[in-house]
């Protein structure tokens, strides 16, 4: 219901799995753990589910999550945790966290995990996709090494809220999941040594979600892998390489759905909805200030285009309709077309291209007023003073080839 593998790759290519052998070790366990289980989105009920299914590794498993909350216009939609929804499924105890952050800071965690001079080795904490920073009052209720994250990413690379969104961003080859040590905030986000790590390869047509869906699986074989060699006594930590150089993933923006088609290529763009489109639809803005999101994007080769369409393409951000692939056409920073086969301007509904474009107004024409022509759109919404002042001169305009096709 919830998950699904990489297009026409039902297992991603995985080149290594390895623990690492130095550091903190891990004492013989005489019995299975008790687990608190905080998450929230998909990604954490894959790595549940796989702890699910190993019963050898666990006693109880309880799971906190954040509460239901109203979204939407006037609250008028319910979003509920799919950790939840899947822990009642399984039949397990979930809990709900505070709503706000400062109010989890105080929040008391459910019996048996409280307080007391010495951690029980038994009680085991593992974090995925939680969205929350533990506090140390928190953390010190578990042995050092008992209180493990689930993090997507080969660490030290991409530390921060949005791993696999920016592993895709910046056209990664591959990627990978670590369960880690967590540690109190002031000693560093994602920072801890490494119990175990997974490597695989990306396929080049990964999005979000398939790459999500991966990595979860994966990270729930290689907790679950963890906790058994910690069970045996032979589970081995490393500090990371606190390499100040590694690439960071902060949290996705509204800006980050913003498309530049001065510095973006058709590559970049492609990478970028593929990354942050579930969430964020791309979008540039019309002449008015309006945006227009472009959906269905991909490259198209500008040999594809006939010579009347490539004579309106003569700059980064120039848009017009292409029959032939019945999609809007834009050119991209250094040459490369960018098709979209659905658009949705502001406040309107999501049109093919060509019912679009046969809609397409005077007023965003790239000379103002004129019934034909291409388009042009902008990485902001700034509105000229003057809305119907042509943004190129027609001189200009004739000395890029172009003129000739407002007459």
């Amino acid at each position: 219901m919830l998950y699904r593998l990489c297009p026409k790759h039902s297992v991603l290519s995985l080149s290594l799995r390895c623990r690492n052998y130095s550091s903190a070790v891990s004492g013989t366990q005489s019995q299975a753990f008790d687990i608190l289980f905080l998450g929230r989105d998909e990604f954490s009920c894959l790595v549940l589910e796989e702890l699910h299914h190993a019963p050898d590794v666990w006693s109880t498993i309880q799971i906190a999550t954040q509460p239901d909350m109203r979204v939407g216009r006037r609250g008028s939609k319910l979003a509920i945790s799919p950790l939840k929804l899947l822990g009642q499924d399984l039949k397990l105890p979930v809990h709900t966290i505070p709503p706000d952050k400062p109010s989890f800071r105080y929040w008391k965690l459910p019996p048996p995990f409280l307080p007391s001079a010495t951690p029980n080795p038994s009680h085991v904490l593992v974090t995925a996709s939680f969205g929350r920073i533990l506090p140390k009052s928190m953390l010190d209720i578990f042995d050092p090494s008992r209180k493990l994250n689930v993090h997507p990413s080969l660490l030290p690379a991409y530390r921060g809220a949005a791993p696999i969104h920016h592993t895709i961003l910046n056209g990664e080859r591959e990627t990978g999941v670590c369960v880690i040590e967590m540690m109190e905030r002031k000693k560093g986000i994602d920072a801890g040594s490494i119990w175990g790590k997974s490597q695989m390869t990306i396929p080049d047509d990964c999005d979000f979600v398939s790459l999500r869906d991966s990595l979860g699986r994966e990270g729930g074989k290689l907790l679950v892998t963890v906790l058994r060699d910690m069970l045996a006594g032979k589970a081995t930590a490393v500090p990371q390489d606190h390499n100040l150089a590694a690439p960071r993933a902060p949290f996705v923006t509204g800006q980050d759905a913003v498309v530049d088609f001065h510095t973006m290529t058709a590559q970049d763009i492609v990478r970028r909805c593929r990354a942050i489109a579930h969430q964020k639809p791309l979008h540039a803005f019309l002449q008015t200030g309006r945006s227009l999101q472009l959906h269905g994007v991909s490259m198209l080769d500008a040999a594809a285009l006939s010579e009347h369409v490539l004579s309106q393409l003569m700059e980064p951000g120039f848009a017009t309709y292409d029959s032939y692939s019945r999609s809007l056409v834009v050119r991209c920073s250094d040459g490369s077309i960018l098709q979209a086969k659905q658009v949705k301007q502001q406040d309107r509904a999501l049109l093919n291209a060509r019912e679009w474009w046969n809609g397409v107004s005077p007023d965003l024409r790239a000379i103002r007023g004129s019934d034909s022509g291409p388009i042009i759109l902008n990485s902001d919404s700034n509105i000229p003073s003057n809305p119907y002042e042509p943004l190129f001169e027609p001189a200009l305009l004739s000395f890029m080839g172009i003129f000739t096709v407002f007459q």
